[in-house]
């Protein structure tokens, strides 16, 4: 058996080089003149992967592989969120004395988070470097809030749109499927669009009226759709109910619009009969963007077998998210990895992708927040959020491991790819759940 290299030998060759690979497959990779995206000096990146290879403890040549693969591969993540930006805390402060409200500070500091990026050369440099680190091609972005209010999925959408205007040469957004395996070519990176929710008109004039922002949102770029957040609406109920009755009426002419128009149907967030019946009612390949599989931890978050199985007999697939108490077990990569093993092993290596539903933060966020003046009442102007009506968690016990966050890390991507080459897949199963079956998905629902 090869040796294991530890987690302090791991730092000490990440920080004494420009790569975190042996000298060996340095020297290979200077000869073939690729560009390896996760070498860094980031700390907190660099912690990260410290914790998630204490688990991994592959061995040298587990490491390169992985990384190398990674390093060719195209990454599609099926559901998440481009890195953060950290917040003005000046212009945030003079915001707040101003008189702004809870809702508009809230605004505000969402805008500046997602197009920071764009508009400060410091967030953008932090912005790239930890795209880059996480060798991600393309991902599959959350710009929409959760509901079906289109006025409030246009905020989100509005922003992403802005920044990858702003700085399409070095994040654009990819309007078409072909633009993404375009971007892996040209070494670039791209965000393809994802709303939490399909937008309503609200004026119950007829089925088709009320659905036709499913077009409009489609022309503006969206590309997927969440069928229900964690609650009923009129198309079905939510993963967050105790009763779930299922795909409505209008939940199956919704489906049956989504396919026309060329919609990823998406239900990552709905209840497992609901998902069911949207799965059955689909004639394109749909998905779970961001779940787990029921078969390894029960979670009303996760999906059942059944579930699954008609998801997959569709074409598409399931995102396994990096959630640890949607994972069960310590919720580390470990159990992150079985969750992935256990997928391709029982609905085959097509059907399985990953979307971590978590996102990179800058390191300035902390001390730009520091900067924002307390209120006369001694409150943060920060401290705006309250719960949303949509965000029905259901309590549990489940209490995470002090490690599993940093294991599962979104820069930790790399990684991801070390463990699943330490389980024995291969390099093509590896690659199809790394981007390619993202991909085959998102071209077998395109529409122009």
């Amino acid at each position: 058996m090869p040796p294991k290299i530890s987690r302090r030998g791991f730092a000490k060759t990440f920080l004494s080089t420009s790569l975190a690979v042996a000298p060996a497959f340095q020297v290979l990779v200077r000869a073939q003149g690729a560009k390896l995206p996760f070498a860094t000096d980031n700390e907190r990146i660099n912690k990260a992967r410290d914790v998630a290879l204490g688990v991994l403890k592959p061995s040298p040549k587990e490491l390169e592989h992985g990384l190398r693969l990674h390093a060719e591969s195209l990454v599609f993540e099926t559901y998440g969120f481009a890195p953060r930006a950290a917040l003005d805390g000046l212009k945030f402060g003079e915001f707040a004395a101003g008189g702004a409200s809870d809702a508009e500070l809230t605004d505000l500091r969402e805008e500046m988070m997602m197009t920071r990026w764009a508009t400060d050369a410091q967030e953008r440099k932090e912005f790239l470097e930890a795209f880059r680190a996480a060798g991600v091609t393309c991902i599959f972005q959350n710009t929409g809030e959760e509901g079906s209010d289109p006025l409030r999925l246009l905020k989100r959408l509005a922003r992403f749109t802005h920044a990858t205007d702003l700085a399409r040469e070095d994040c654009s957004k990819a309007a078409q499927p072909e633009d993404i395996a375009a971007a892996k070519r040209a070494g670039r990176l791209c965000l393809y669009f994802t709303t939490n929710g399909v937008p309503l008109r609200q004026q119950w004039e007829s089925t088709r009226d009320e659905l036709r922002l499913i077009r409009i949102f489609h022309q503006l770029g969206v590309r997927m759709m969440h069928v229900t957040y964690n609650r009923r609406n009129p198309l079905g109920d939510g993963a967050g109910e105790p009763n779930d009755g299922g795909l409505s009426d209008f939940g199956h002419a919704a489906v049956a619009e989504m396919n026309r128009v060329g919609m990823i149907v998406d239900v990552a967030h709905s209840g497992w009969r609901t998902s069911l019946e949207a799965a059955k009612a689909s004639k394109k390949p749909m998905v779970a963007s961001h779940t787990t599989c029921g078969g390894v931890y029960r979670h009303f978050r996760g999906k059942p077998d059944e579930v699954v199985k008609a998801i997959c007999d569709t074409g598409g697939l399931i995102g396994i998210c990096g959630i640890p108490r949607f994972l069960g077990g310590n919720g580390d990569i470990g159990v992150f990895l079985d969750h992935l093993d256990f997928a391709v092993k029982k609905f085959g290596a097509e059907h399985v992708g990953i979307g971590l539903d978590t996102a990179y933060t800058s390191r300035f966020e902390e001390a730009e927040r520091a900067k924002v003046p307390k209120r006369p009442g001694g409150g943060s102007p920060l401290a705006t959020s309250s719960p949303r009506w949509e965000h029905l968690w259901p309590v549990d016990d489940y209490r995470p491991k002090p490690h599993a966050d940093a294991s599962l890390a979104w820069t930790n991507w790399p990684l991801f790819t070390v463990g699943l080459v330490q389980r024995g897949h291969s390099d093509a199963t590896i690659r199809k759940i790394l981007g390619e079956n993202m991909l085959r998905v998102a071209r077998a629902n395109w529409v122009a």
